[in-house]
């Protein structure tokens, strides 16, 4: 399929097939110059939309970064043929942002960071995950943002910022809070399992799923009734995340035993 047909069977949406040319747009690049080439940043959501269509081009060499292991953004690397994944440095293309906010007390959130990189002219393509901690935060870029953030973002909401570029193997990700719930279920159905994830009764789980509100491993799922698979991440917007981690036997009452983990 030429690239025209390959947009018309895997986006689903017009901003979707944005994101889908500028990928394969840094594929022939890196194919035709022997370079590695880096697309913008990618949310879960983007980076399962294309994942398809890598697949459909024959999983050329490529990798997800996003600047430290267990990113939730990340950029998406094609590599030439004689470049192996193992050899690409992540610092050509990724920095990262040390900001340190000195009143005793303050309080900077995810929103009041990202606003104020927005307000300096910044597409959210150009951040990756923000890191925030108790009088500092840590920002996830790509390489050209780094002088703009350094010279530009002085302030996030009330607070003046200080900032220095760190290697990115000084990025401190706060380890992921989770809480192991063991249930069992009818089925393995989409409604059922997030029941389960989500202490919810049923049918509150399937009007979720047909409004719109929930998402299976970063796409909307519409069908209450679609089947869940272990280490299936399920998202409901206004509730929060969890992933199907086991499957097991089943119980004395028939019942399939699940266990999840639900982000908190």
């Amino acid at each position: 399929m030429n690239k025209t047909e390959l947009l018309n069977k895997f986006a689903k949406d017009p901003e979707e097939r944005v994101v889908l040319a500028r990928a394969l747009d840094q594929l022939d690049r890196a194919q035709n110059r022997s370079i590695p080439c880096a697309t913008q940043f990618l949310s879960p959501a983007q980076r399962a939309g294309l994942e398809p269509l890598i697949a459909a081009m024959g999983h050329p060499k490529h990798l997800f970064h996003g600047g430290f292991e267990g990113a939730e953004r990340a950029v998406c690397v094609f590599l030439p043929d004689w470049q192996e994944p193992g050899d690409w440095e992540p610092a050509e293309e990724l920095a990262a942002i040390q900001c340190a906010y000195p009143p005793t007390g303050a309080e900077l959130t995810h929103r009041d960071l990202l606003g104020g990189l927005m307000g300096i002219g910044l597409t959210r393509e150009k951040v990756g995950d923000i890191l925030v901690g108790e009088q500092s935060a840590q920002i996830v870029c790509l390489k050209e943002a780094a002088p703009i953030i350094l010279s530009q973002f002085g302030q996030a909401g009330r607070y003046r910022l200080r900032l220095k570029e760190i290697p990115l193997a000084d990025l401190s990700p706060a380890p992921n809070q989770v809480k192991v719930i063991h249930d069992t279920v009818s089925t393995l159905r989409l409604d059922a399992v997030l029941a389960a994830g989500f202490s919810l009764a049923r049918g509150r789980a399937a009007d979720a799923v047909t409004g719109g509100r929930v998402s299976l491993n970063h796409r909307e799922c519409l069908k209450p009734d679609k089947a869940v698979e272990e280490g299936d991440v399920l998202t409901c917007r206004g509730l929060g995340k969890c992933v199907l981690k086991t499957v097991g036997g089943q119980s004395r009452k028939g019942r399939i035993i699940i266990e999840i983990e639900r982000y908190l």
